[in-house]
């Protein structure tokens, strides 16, 4: 064991790109902390015409010791919008940098009593925010590392316009925010899976059109667009970034995305990795509701403000759509407070729960090992600022996964947890450490976590225990899956034979 002194000495380490200093840092209830090292550059800054709008490219060597003890720049986003994210967190404790394009950067964090040959399962942790907002920062991985006595890596990635224009062609094929080297072993999605269509793009070009317009850049062709959005200052970027109309989205580029998704999926071509999904169980509650409803919307809603609030679903084509899924969610729309329970039970199915069940379902019938979860616990530092309806919103399962009642540095709880808390948070850091570790969350002092097979089980994780159930919201997933194409199919039909 190294002695005291060593560990909380400024850590240094020597990497083939060059030399790095850290920081220690403590984490509550473990005897050693943590090693931290911030905004440690893994590819060229993706700046200038060569490089903005293009794939990233290797990194190049450093002389001397890099200090790593500073936060990165968060990648171009609107920063209003972040900092609004945040103050919704209230009772949490949070950096949040400046922006940049040079922002291609990673956290590491490891435990600090770690042998110096000691070879540690590593868990990367890719931030959520729809491709528009996040960052590393906004996260700390010294709870995990010392808890599971594995390496944290949180990274960042181009967002929005900068991460995903695409001109659907070679001059701007786009997705550039989503090029990885696939060395994963394992994956965890948590409450996002690749079924989530709602962010997929077919034809690119028009919204590229738009952008470029909205910039003053000409429109005669694809090199014309991408010859001036590489050129672009970026103050004309980031007031772009303001108008939620301008929103662009991952598309089947032929390179990363070689087909539609949908296909994929049912071609299994997809990575048999152990596999671990789930979702909070009400996903749509607060967080998110916030930026899709006009008004009050937390006392009752009626059905037009339900209607309205479906604004992703903007098409024409699809009003009849909206009327089985308000029908199914909402029925007659009498009661204002079953209608504002309904929407936000929606929300969350069609954007996460029913895209994690048939992501679940693709993974094990392509012959992966899956694990399903519902995580159902609110914070209760949370569930003082949210309305009483509320239950583990969207986010939610961040505090526990990540520690937040033991970390102490730039991103921590301002009260302590209630010791309830604290178990579950160490119950959650073990089942995630012991997958990082084996490919199964099963280990010593856990209910057991079963496979998701043919009886479709899952692991209900609540504050005071966890259980296994079977056929997580199946009545909804057959509505949504089965029932309601149908209806659609045989409604486009009906249209179709009466203009003829």
């Amino acid at each position: 064991m190294k002695s005291r002194p060593n560990i909380i000495t400024a850590p240094q380490v020597h990497t083939k790109l060059g030399s790095l200093r850290g920081e220690y840092v403590s984490v509550k209830g473990k005897e050693d902390g943590a090693h931290a090292f911030l905004g440690i550059p893994f590819a060229k800054p993706p700046v200038g015409p060569d490089l903005r709008l293009a794939a990233p490219q290797p990194v190049e060597k450093w002389e001397g010791v890099k200090d790593a003890t500073k936060q990165p720049p968060m990648c171009v986003q609107d920063k209003e919008h972040t900092v609004d994210l945040l103050e919704k967190l209230g009772g949490m404790l949070a950096v949040i940098p400046d922006i940049s394009e040079d922002c291609l950067y990673l956290n590491i964090y490891t435990p600090a009593n770690r042998a110096h040959d000691a070879k540690l399962p590593v868990m990367v942790w890719i931030h959520g925010g729809g491709f528009t907002v996040g960052s590393a920062s906004m996260y700390d991985g010294s709870a995990l590392a010392a808890y599971q006595d594995v390496v944290v890596v949180l990274i960042q990635y181009r967002l929005g316009l900068l991460g995903f224009l695409s001109t659907g062609d070679e001059r701007m094929p786009g997705n550039y925010g989503l090029l990885d080297q696939g060395l994963f072993h394992h994956a965890i999605a948590e409450s996002g899976t690749a079924a989530m269509d709602i962010f997929m793009s077919h034809d690119p070009l028009p919204m590229a059109q738009v952008v470029a317009n909205a910039s003053g850049c000409g429109l005669e062709s694809t090199e014309k667009i991408a010859e001036c959005m590489k050129n672009l200052d970026i103050d004309t970027v980031v007031n772009m970034l303001k108008d939620p109309r301008l929103r662009v989205f991952i598309n089947v580029d032929g390179h990363f995305l070689t087909k539609p998704l949908d296909e994929l999926f049912h071609k299994h071509e997809l990575l048999t990795v152990p596999f671990i999904t789930g979702v909070n169980n009400h996903e749509g509650g607060w967080l998110l509701a916030h930026f899709f409803t006009f008004g009050n919307w937390t006392n009752g809603m009626d059905r037009e403000q339900v209607i309205n609030s479906l604004s992703f679903y903007s098409d024409p084509k699809h009003a009849f759509m909206k009327d089985l899924m308000i029908d199914e969610y909402i029925g007659t729309g009498e009661d204002h407070v079953k209608n504002r329970d309904g929407f936000t039970e929606m929300f969350g199915d069609l954007l996460f729960t029913i895209p994690a069940i048939k992501t679940a379902n693709y993974h094990r019938d392509a012959g992966a090992l899956v694990y399903l979860y519902e995580y159902q616990h609110p914070p209760k530092f949370l569930q003082k600022k949210r309305p009483s309806f509320v239950r583990s919103d969207h986010g939610d399962e961040l505090f526990t996964v990540f520690g937040f009642c033991f970390t102490t540095t730039h991103t921590k709880l301002k009260d302590a947890c209630p010791q309830e808390e604290e178990h579950l948070s160490k119950t959650m850091m073990n089942y995630w450490g012991n997958f990082a570790r084996t490919g199964s969350p099963n280990g010593k002092g856990l209910v057991h976590w079963p496979k998701y097979g043919a009886q479709e089980e899952y692991l209900a994780i609540g504050l005071k225990q966890q259980e296994t159930h079977q056929n997580l919201k199946k009545d909804r997933f057959v509505f949504l899956t089965k029932t309601l194409p149908e209806k659609v199919r045989q409604h486009k039909e009906k249209m179709e034979r009466s203009e003829l």
